[in-house]
């Protein structure tokens, strides 16, 4: 690796309140609760693991990129009942991730895109590093590119 990264996961206690509201609160805000019926096809966005067969989920739209830049942008995540944050080691990458096609989105410190590419999840590692080989990327949002959902922040370490 020339360029050490971490992985950040949304934290937990911005959704914890969520599982505590029936279907009609839920829907007053945009949000669903479901029931996964597949693994993979259910990656909570807190844990950084897909929900099991039978596993509680709630879909919301969820602003993910809060900046002042064209760049602010929101959309569609699942998180799992119960998830608690992921806490991942340096150059660490979740499994979650590496089984999907991806959209890399490396921004400057202007939150301004800078750089932009797709890749296999098994070739991300090696796609961090040479994104973050552009020192004028500041940090990484990684999407599932088919559906275009965010799924983490890689920032430099």
């Amino acid at each position: 690796m020339r360029n050490n990264f971490q992985v950040i996961a949304l934290q937990e206690k911005e959704f914890n309140n969520l599982f505590l509201m029936d279907e009609e609160e839920l829907k007053n805000i945009g949000a669903v609760k479901m029931i996964a019926d597949q693994k993979p096809g259910f990656p909570c966005r807190v844990s950084l693991k897909d929900a099991e067969i039978g596993e509680e989920v709630i879909l919301l739209n969820y602003q993910y990129h809060f900046v002042n830049s064209p760049y602010k942008a929101n959309g569609p995540i699942f998180i799992r009942k119960g998830a608690t944050t992921a806490m991942l080691d340096v150059n660490e990458i979740p499994d979650t991730i590496l089984h999907r096609y991806l959209s890399v989105r490396g921004y400057n410190i202007d939150s301004m895109l800078v750089d932009a590419r797709v890749t296999e999840g098994v070739n991300l590692r090696g796609m961090i590093d040479d994104v973050f080989d552009n020192k004028e990327v500041a940090y990484i949002h990684i999407h599932n590119a088919k559906p275009g959902c965010y799924s983490c922040l890689v920032k430099r370490v």
